[in-house]
């Protein structure tokens, strides 16, 4: 697991999920958003 601090907080985040190199004191930028097309198939399914 990774500590990630954000805002003030800090989150544990699988270490996989991270880039491959990143280490102790990097910082890291995350980019979110929202898959449509998985979530139209979800809403199908159930």
């Amino acid at each position: 697991m990774a500590v990630i601090e954000y805002n003030g907080k800090t989150f544990d985040l699988p270490r996989e999920l991270l880039p491959v190199g990143a280490k102790g004191g990097d910082v890291v930028r995350f980019h979110i958003e929202i898959d449509r097309a998985a979530t139209e198939e979800r809403r199908k399914k159930i």
